[in-house]
């Protein structure tokens, strides 16, 4: 389509009539479209969606003319996937997940991946109980300085590669409640972590994990230097 700006959200034809997304400030009328094109100038958008939808993967996959999202009416139990939901979204800088419920939730794959314009997330509500893939969930979020994963259950998780890969500007990282033994795959999980100084791996079970290559690869070499004391569970490739 000529002149068109961006993809807007993926939504099948047959799904259509169950997401209503609206421009905000002035413009109350409902977004019918699925693309954007340039004299749309659409940044801010609202989003309802109706009980009949079950999965969001991708559904703003590579949007990156969006700057804010906000659910509204969305506390409910019914979604199972949301892998890739906002990946890709280089724009976004403001996201609210206040009454996201993430219960059944199991797949977060690549989540927030690319999301490389949030400098912060409001994670504190998310149930993660039933999660077992969380690869690639923060992957290039290269403005996060801190991110508050305390309430994150990590029990049933079997993949965590790439997890915080490229959080370059990361500095905190709590991780102090994550329990990994199920997980088998944790290559490059902090790879790119350079702004990185202290990492508390105390409940890290390494005993099912196949991969961990370059699992620190590109932090700091006083971090990796503590880690290799510290805790003798983890390989040297590694590091």
């Amino acid at each position: 389509m000529k002149g068109k700006y961006g993809k807007f959200i993926n939504i099948n034809k047959k799904d259509k009539k169950y997401f209503h997304i609206y421009f905000n400030d002035n413009k109350k009328r409902e977004i019918e479209n699925t693309s954007l094109n340039k004299d749309d100038n659409v940044s801010k958008i609202s989003i309802i969606i109706d009980y009949q939808i079950k999965s969001f993967s991708k559904l703003f996959y590579y949007c990156g003319c969006i700057e804010s999202i906000e659910f509204k009416k969305f506390y409910r139990n019914n979604i199972t996937n949301i892998d890739s939901m906002f990946d890709g979204c280089s724009s976004l800088k403001e996201l609210n997940l206040n009454d996201f419920n993430a219960a059944n939730v199991t797949d977060m794959n690549g989540m927030f991946c690319g999301c490389s314009s949030l400098n912060g997330l409001y994670l504190n509500n998310f149930n993660t109980n039933n999660v077992t893939d969380m690869s690639d969930m923060f992957y290039y979020c290269s403005l996060l300085k801190e991110l508050n994963l305390n309430n994150f259950n990590t029990n049933n998780v079997t993949n965590m590669r790439h997890m915080f890969n490229g959080c370059s500007s990361l500095k905190e990282l709590n991780l102090n409640n994550f329990y990994t033994n199920n997980v088998t795959n944790m290559r490059t999980m902090f790879g790119g972590c350079s702004s990185l100084k202290e990492l508390n791996l105390n409940n890290f079970n390494t005993n099912n994990v196949t991969d961990m290559n370059y699992m620190f690869d590109g932090c700091l070499y006083e971090l990796k230097a503590k880690i290799k004391s510290q805790f003798k569970n983890f390989k040297e490739e590694a590091f």
